[in-house]
């Protein structure tokens, strides 16, 4: 069985360690904040200048001036700070949040990433993920095994314009969880409850590590 969305976002919110600074992508992280496991104290910042997001809020309950990167509504907890960019984007490059949680359109076995351009679609720019990719301590990119064709987006090489390069660090997608090795490739760790390692093997174009029995994933 193919993991929802915010099934993803709910296995990536287990990655995330107590005490820790993290920076929420656009697209499925920000669905992470929802599933973040009590006793786990962590500081979820936005790249437009927001430092204590919490959860998206109830129908009803919206603050139009209340917005994370991706322009849509959130909540703050008590004790958050909002600022403006230039500060925000200070505190990415000096290397103060522990991890990024991005989505991509395609990764490569060595851990690179494109995310911000498909050449002939207009873009507004590259945004943030330059700097993010760039100066966080760790990155779990939350994506889609495949395209809308069917094709692998963990690839040899990425065929779009580089956000990053030998960055990423793991890979959370509807099928499997996989991990970028140090000899390259993508070596799976866990899979999508019900999903065979020939589904997964099928799924990825780039060198696949299948090492002894691959377990489960955990979601609740």
């Amino acid at each position: 069985m193919a993991l929802s969305k915010e099934q993803i976002a709910q296995r990536i919110s287990k990655e995330i360690k107590n005490n820790s600074y993290v920076n929420l992508g656009i697209g499925i992280p920000t669905l992470v904040a929802n599933y973040v496991a009590e006793g786990i104290n962590v500081v979820f910042q936005s790249e437009n200048g927001l430092l204590g997001m919490g959860p998206f809020p109830f129908e009803g309950e919206e603050d139009a001036d209340l917005i994370n990167a991706g322009k849509q509504t959130v909540t703050t907890l008590p004790g958050s700070v909002i600022f403006d960019s230039a500060m925000s984007f200070g505190m990415i490059r000096a290397g103060k949040v522990h991890l990024t949680i991005l989505g991509a359109m395609e990764v490569s076995e060595n851990g690179d990433i494109a995310n911000w351009k498909i050449p002939g679609k207009m873009v507004k720019g590259m945004g943030g993920a330059m700097d993010l990719v760039a100066s966080a301590k760790n990155i779990i990119v939350a994506m889609q095994h495949v395209n809308k064709a069917g094709e692998s987006k963990l690839l040899p090489q990425c065929s779009l314009p580089l956000t990053g390069v030998k960055c990423v660090k793991k890979i959370v997608t509807e099928l499997a969880v996989l991990e970028i090795a140090e000899e390259g490739g993508f070596r799976l760790l866990e899979r999508a409850p019900g999903v065979s390692l020939e589904e997964i093997q099928k799924a990825t174009a780039g060198k696949l590590i299948i090492e002894g029995e691959i377990p489960e994933m955990a979601i609740n």
